[in-house]
């Protein structure tokens, strides 16, 4: 039996992508193997977010050469798409595939084996118009399940490449978001997240069906489906009727994360952001209203070109005041081709890392501060794996709705079910938790322990 080895780099939507590749190669009878052993096949799936991103992307593809020269060295992803020269130039690599027709890769490697010649099958991602399916029935890790509803994006803010790699908005046919929901929960899965490159835009090219509709189809439709996760949404996409099935639906977690960048006006324009700070605090407000307890997470970047003291503060402070329970902070890097890298007065490294690591401590203050608001409470987690962190046997860790992470007493069996837990001693990075019942089976009372005796 062949095999073929995955590595992948970047972000949520490649490691859907790879489970998807990994689908195909096993209908075609493939095995799948380690990437640090010998394979007959190595697909790399490739980002390109930065410029670190192309290199380490470089040295993971290296790595395969290295340890299988006669391999079939096979790169897609990102990088692939908007690189395909560079990556076609390091000797040993034979195909290349973008971030579409990714369908046709085994097509090419049956192709090169005949052949022996390099193929680069990289066309132009600007052109397609049209959501290329790729089914995932399960997934390696089996408590979250993702699912891809939208490929692409019509943003082009200055700091960012992704347009050029992923194409324009397109979205998933909504039936078909629907029955992969499904089988996903056939396959066990209490939980999906929504994903994509711009999953909030979902339905912005489609006619006459949104965002707010497809959850409120997934809400409605899709049997034994207990939440749906929305990996990122943009405040600009945060329409009224999507705040009104948020408060309506009982699957859609008291958790988003909605990418601010920065929380300041001027740096919002430089970065071509489509908001202001007062819509953004408005979305909050009426969020908030809608959920009672829930948790909004960030993305920010720090230090972007002619960022002054003043700016930051000015993120700083929106940060703090609205309460965001957790933040993903970067340093600008520069991306080469953005309009960013450009742009004179580019700050200091000294002055942007002194600036991350105040929003780091801020971050992790205001995540402490909302875990307490839950000290002894019964939340709802799904146990995802034994926690590694202490020689107690015995320990899993998993999330709670709202996204907190909660370390419990609990066992191997209760791994993907939702578990009533109480929450002990709040905390950041985790919680400590006491486990009170999995929630998918009877309550114990006295007439049933009789009953049962």
């Amino acid at each position: 039996m062949p095999t073929v080895a995955f590595h992948t780099l970047g972000c949520k939507v490649n490691h859907y992508e790879t489970e998807a590749i990994w689908q195909l190669f096993k209908d075609a009878g493939y095995d799948r193997t380690e990437y640090e052993k010998v394979a007959d096949v190595y697909v790399i799936n490739t980002c390109t977010v930065t410029n670190t991103g192309d290199k380490k992307s470089r040295q993971v593809i290296r790595r395969a050469i290295r340890k299988n020269p006669d391999g079939v060295i096979c790169v897609t992803g990102c990088y692939a798409q908007t690189s395909p020269a560079e990556i076609m130039a390091i000797p040993g690599v034979d195909i290349v595939v973008g971030t579409q027709d990714r369908v046709k890769m085994l097509e090419y490697i049956e192709q090169f084996k005949n052949e022996r010649q390099p193929i680069n099958g990289v066309r132009n991602i600007m052109k397609t118009r049209v959501y290329e399916e790729l089914d995932v029935p399960s997934f390696t890790d089996r408590t979250r399940a993702s699912l891809k509803i939208q490929e692409g994006c019509n943003n082009f803010c200055t700091f960012c490449i992704i347009p050029w790699a992923r194409g324009l908005m397109r979205s998933r046919d909504p039936k078909e978001v629907v029955t992969q929901a499904q089988q996903l929960v056939n396959a066990g899965y209490k939980e999906i997240v929504l994903t994509g490159i711009h999953t909030g835009g979902y339905g912005e090219d489609l006619k006459d069906y949104n965002l707010a509709m497809l959850l409120r189809d997934l809400d409605e439709q899709v049997e034994g489906l207990k939440r749906i996760r929305i990996s990122s949404i943009e405040a600009s996409q945060i329409s009224d009727e999507v705040i009104e099935v948020l408060k309506n639906s009982r699957k859609v977690v008291r958790h988003l994360h909605i990418p601010i960048q920065s929380g300041s006006d001027t740096v919002l324009k430089r970065m071509r952001r489509k908001y202001t700070m007062g819509f953004f605090a408005d979305r909050i407000k009426l969020l908030k209203e809608a959920l009672p307890g829930l948790a909004i997470t960030s993305d920010v970047i720090v230090g972007f070109p002619g960022e002054t003291e003043e700016e930051f503060l000015e993120t700083f402070n929106f940060i703090k005041e609205h309460k965001f329970s957790e933040l993903h902070v970067f340093p600008y890097s520069k991306r080469t081709g953005t309009p960013a890298a450009r742009m004179d007065d580019q700050v200091d490294e000294e002055i942007k890392n002194n600036r991350v690591h105040r929003l780091i401590e801020l971050s992790d203050q205001l995540a402490k501060e909302y875990a307490s608001n839950f000290e002894d409470e019964v939340l709802e987690v799904i146990p995802e794996e034994a926690f590694k962190e202490e020689s107690n046997e015995g320990l899993y860790v998993g999330y709670t709705d709202n996204y907190l992470k909660v370390v419990f007493p609990a066992n191997e069996e209760m791994v993907g079910k939702i578990v009533k837990v109480k929450i002990t001693k709040a905390g950041y990075p985790y919680n400590e938790g006491q486990f009170v019942r999995v929630l998918d089976e009877p309550l114990q009372t006295d007439e049933n322990i009789r009953l049962s005796s």
